[in-house]
């Protein structure tokens, strides 16, 4: 029988509880608002996403999603820089929840913006991040 999403995670959880569950399907939903909303894919189109690409897509994802609450709910959640962003899809690669390529890293993530610049309100909106 095979895990759910929702057992997976907690999986990992038990194996790395710096992030929170929820942290996890942010990066889900984040990936899919990524691919929809800011690189205008089609599902039949999907191609691969760079870290540089999500980061900035769980960003604008979050804004979206959270206002001026972003910064707060994701270091909640154990996100504190994009390098988290980092940990928590490579967790989920090893789990088998997402695919990487060969030349996909963790350093692909590493210190891309920072996130109280990132997330200030309200000019967050305005700022002009990777």
């Amino acid at each position: 029988m095979n895990a759910t999403f929702q057992e997976t995670v907690l999986a990992i959880c038990k194996k790395d509880p710096r992030y929170s569950p929820d942290a996890y399907t942010f990066i889900m939903e984040g990936l899919d608002y990524t691919i929809k909303s800011v690189l205008n894919l089609t599902p039949r189109s999907v191609r691969h996403v760079s870290g540089q690409e999500l980061a900035s897509g769980l960003r604008q994802y979050a804004i979206a999603t959270f206002g001026p609450l972003s910064l707060t709910v994701l270091t909640e959640w154990g996100i504190h820089t994009t390098d988290d962003f980092g940990n928590l899809v490579m967790n989920m690669v090893d789990a088998k929840l997402l695919a990487k390529q060969e030349n996909d890293s963790i350093e692909d993530f590493h210190n891309l913006f920072d996130f109280k610049q990132a997330f200030d309100w309200p000019d967050c909106e305005h700022h002009d991040m990777p």
